[in-house]
């Protein structure tokens, strides 16, 4: 090979990918339980923390644009997980709003992080190691958003 930085082996961005892809995939049996995805489940982790918010602040929390968010949140009121309102002081700002149904799974949920720390990922990476990897990671998200 002529270049050595196109060796898939060379990339920071593929592992970063594929332990991304391998931790959701553990997330999975969890989340069929709940009956939704692993989009939805961050969108749920930002409500239970803070209801009654503006799309515009779940995307900034989640990094995401409102064309990835709209179709994602219109799915979920589906489900009865939230409900899409108006604001009353601008008709152009949408404020989302936990369902019963939602809050409901809260518990349930709040089972989940502690079963995946205890699962196959704490074999080979401590907790420890876990927290610096994260502390690194939002270093490289916050630099990479701004």
């Amino acid at each position: 090979m002529a270049y050595e930085q196109l060796k898939l082996n060379n990339q920071v961005c593929f592992p970063i990918y594929a332990t991304s892809r391998l931790i959701i995939n553990q997330y999975q049996p969890y989340l069929e339980k709940l009956e939704i995805t692993y989009p939805q489940y961050l969108v749920l982790l930002v409500l239970w923390e803070k209801d009654d918010i503006s799309v515009k602040e779940i995307g900034e929390k989640l990094i995401l644009n409102s064309n990835t968010l709209t179709p994602l949140l219109k799915r979920m009121e589906k489900q009865e997980l939230l409900q899409r309102v108006r604001s009353s002081e601008d008709e152009r700002k949408v404020i989302i709003k936990l369902s019963q149904k939602a809050k409901d799974m809260e518990k349930e949920a709040s089972k989940i992080p502690k079963a995946l720390a205890n699962g196959k990922i704490s074999e080979v990476v401590s907790q420890e190691e876990l927290l610096q990897l994260k502390t690194l990671l939002h270093k490289v998200i916050g630099h990479l958003n701004q």
